[in-house]
């Protein structure tokens, strides 16, 4: 046998080898998440009916459902996502199209990426600090600001990867013709990557969606129904934290039911995002 073919029965053993530890590697994390999926179905969906839609979270030892957990959680969440969405739309914009190689994006991509991986409990502390404290009471507001802050680092990260792939070949023809840089980006550029900024906006919903520590510190929770933004609001992650730690099995059951309602939910949106991105890419 010759060299060159020694070589090359090496790199395939070595290669097989491999393939077989990425395949069995991945094989138990799904076998974990069907497991986890599994027990979370079972769980939750023997407590999901209309009332954990139209009923208020109930006392020790009642039955009741999660409808004021549900609406705070939708209240907050949309708060976070109208003040978020738009700065971080400006702020990858600028770093894709204005101050690409500039000294400023530098520092600014810097302090997004610790943004992006920094505990939520973090974000939480420094909201207390920032707005709780100084208007002695909790209130969604501060827990809606909460989760505008964990929604900016996904947006400015997702628009700026999204607009660094549009062909520049594009931008040099809207500006070929006359148009103003503004016209350009906002016609040409926003345009070509509409469905990946899009697919960004919703994982920056899956993720705060979830997120039960900076709530904590900041909306705090309500067992009752409350509309006022300037007061403690219930949410559905905190209410799941409360009750699954409660010895109550009907709070516990109301646990399993919201977690389960959350997961649904974060798949779906997961599910939608890669539908746009698939639509991106057969384009």
């Amino acid at each position: 046998m010759s060299t060159a073919q020694s070589l090359h029965q090496s790199r395939k053993r070595k290669n097989a080898v491999m393939m077989a530890l990425c395949v069995v590697a991945a094989g138990i994390g799904l076998a974990w998440l069907a497991l986890i999926l599994g027990a979370l179905l079972y769980k939750g969906l023997s407590g999901l009916n209309l009332a954990v839609f139209t009923q208020m979270t109930p006392p020790p030892g009642d039955a009741g459902g999660l409808l004021n957990a549900i609406y705070g959680s939708i209240v907050m969440t949309i708060i976070g996502i109208v003040v978020g969405t738009p700065i971080g739309v400006l702020a990858g914009t600028y770093m894709a199209e204005y101050g690409r190689f500039s000294r400023l994006t530098t520092i600014v991509r810097f302090i997004n990426d610790i943004l992006l991986s920094a505990p939520s409990i973090i974000i939480g502390l420094f909201v207390y600090e920032l707005l709780v404290r100084p208007m002695g009471h909790f209130s969604a507001i501060a827990g809606a600001v909460a989760l505008s802050i964990l929604v900016i680092p996904v947006v400015v990260r997702t628009t700026e990867d999204m607009l660094n792939l549009v062909p520049n070949a594009l931008r040099e023809a809207g500006t070929a013709i006359g148009a103003p840089r503004w016209v350009v980006i906002r016609s040409v550029a926003y345009r070509a990557a509409l469905s990946g900024i899009v697919t960004g906006i919703l994982l920056a919903i899956a993720r705060i969606s979830g997120e039960t520590a900076p709530l904590l510190f900041t909306a705090l929770n309500n067992q009752f129904w409350s509309s006022n933004l300037n007061a403690p609001m219930a949410s559905l992650p905190v209410t799941i934290f409360q009750f699954a730690l409660s010895p109550y099995e009907e709070w516990q059951q109301l646990a399993w039911t919201g977690a389960l309602i959350i997961t649904l939910t974060v798949l779906g949106l997961s599910i939608f995002a890669r539908s746009l991105t698939g639509r991106r890419e057969d384009r």
